[in-house]
């Protein structure tokens, strides 16, 4: 009996120290199991960490390289981002309208101006239905040192001309950019786009009376783009200068030749601007245009000698807080004088000195009211300047006259790849005549298309 209390006694004494044991051991396999958790959880939390630090670095690349391709768009848009060499990019521009002109077309004439001989398709529009100019573009960039172009047109009268074919660099340094081929001279600010990115469904006077609408040149240009924050472009081009106010030249050398320079940059985050100041000199041989003379017989007169155009041209864009999606409003101008000297064969039969010195301008702008929707009102205008016949004064009209034109539209834009636009323009071009005109157009935009410049 004394026994068994001794063993029960021993074994109340060893209870603590058994369960103290198994404590001890529960905690050891908690701390381990928390040491366990933790490890994992800041190996995948500094992995996390790594994967975002990677990320962000990815859209900071991104966003430098997004950067450098809007700004690459907007001082050379001809040049696309990312364009596949072995699929050449393809756009195709539908354009087309009905016009309603209170005057004949066939017989419009620029009072105190001499347009060039031929089709006038591009400067006067057909009355009812009518194809206006439709593009076909097709562009890629051919390896790691040029980008190639080609745009052909196809006309009202259903004739199809080159408007644009060249090769450009894409790797100069210092900012240079050397093009060479067919292409829309960089003179202005107008001449430089494509007519589907006119806000207006014409060119203005101006643009028809010193550059037959739009002047395009076979040759070479170069630009320079100062790296600098504000916005600096210098150019020069050198050509043949076939298109009017030059001519065809049978002969070795340039017919053309062009300088230019454009200036802008920001005004706080809501405004920027561009302003520039071109030179455009050509040869012309032999130009010649139809004409009446003091008898009212018509006649055809040509003009050998020198040709001068200079142009002043400003933009003014405004967006809140610079976002331009839903609100937005751009002023535009540009100012054209033409000096001309040479030699002037009346109706090829008198010969004698001429020179003249004729001016023009025109103001718009254009306001994004809503989504979608855009209103534009321009006003324009011609000053038949000083005009020197020499001894053809007595066969020649050297009318007293400014032209005059004032045109407000309306568009409706339900993506960048489609519009129709409404036009009114009161046209007082010809003495003595008000052409009323109306037109309703539509533009259509295929593929892949390059930004279009600011």
């Amino acid at each position: 009996m004394k026994a068994c209390s001794i063993s029960l006694l021993v074994a109340l004494t060893a209870i603590p120290a058994v369960a103290s044991a198994a404590d001890d051991a529960d905690l050891r396999v908690l701390r381990e199991e928390v040491a366990r958790l933790r490890e994992t959880y800041e190996k995948r939390i500094n992995a996390l960490e790594q994967r975002l630090v990677q990320a962000e670095a990815k859209a900071t690349s991104a966003e430098s390289i997004t950067t450098k391709a809007e700004t690459a768009a907007a001082t050379q848009p001809s040049v696309p981002v990312g364009t596949n060499a072995f699929n050449p990019n393809v756009s195709l521009i539908l354009s087309g309208q009905y016009s309603n002109l209170s005057k004949d077309p066939a017989n419009y004439r620029i009072t105190g101006f001499h347009l060039p001989n031929g089709p006038l398709g591009d400067i006067t529009p057909q009355r009812g239905f009518s194809l206006t100019e439709s593009e076909l573009g097709i562009s890629a960039n051919i390896d790691q040192l040029f980008y190639g172009a080609m745009n052909l047109s196809v006309h009202p009268d259903n004739s199809v001309s080159t408007e644009e074919a060249f090769v450009q660099t894409t790797s100069l340094p210092q900012g240079l950019t050397l093009k060479a081929g067919r292409y829309f001279s960089g003179v202005g600010y107008l001449n430089e786009q494509h007519a589907h990115a006119w806000d207006f469904v014409d060119a203005p006077l101006a643009y028809q009376a010193f550059l037959g609408g739009q002047f395009n040149n076979d040759g070479v240009q170069l630009r320079w783009l100062a790296a600098t924050d504000t916005f600096l472009e210098l150019g020069a081009e050198l050509g043949r200068g076939a298109s009017y106010p030059g001519t065809g030249r049978n002969k070795n050398g340039s017919g053309a030749s062009a300088l230019f320079a454009h200036l802008g940059g920001d005004v706080g985050i809501s405004n920027t601007w561009r302003a520039g100041l071109s030179l455009l000199t050509t040869s012309p041989q032999d130009r010649q245009w139809n004409d009446t003379d003091v008898a009212g017989a018509g006649i055809t007169n040509s003009f050998t000698g020198s040709s001068k155009l200079w142009i002043a041209d400003g933009v003014w864009k405004w967006a809140p807080n610079g976002n331009g999606n839903n609100i937005n409003f751009k002023l535009q101008g540009e100012y054209l004088r033409r000096i001309e000297d040479g030699n002037l064969v009346y109706n090829n039969t008198s010969s004698g000195i001429y020179s003249a010195t004729q001016s023009g301008w025109y103001v718009q702008g254009i306001y994004q009211f809503a989504p979608y929707w855009r209103a534009g009102l321009r006003t324009e205008r011609l000053d038949s300047g000083t005009v020197n016949y020499g001894v053809n004064n007595i066969n020649l009209l050297r009318p007293d006259y400014a032209p005059t034109r004032n045109a407000l539209m309306l568009d409706f834009n339900p993506s960048e790849f489609s519009r129709v636009r409404l036009q009114f323009a009161q046209d007082k071009s010809r003495q003595g005549m008000t052409d009323n005109q109306f037109f309703l157009q539509y533009q259509m935009s295929l593929g892949a298309h390059g930004a279009h410049k600011f």
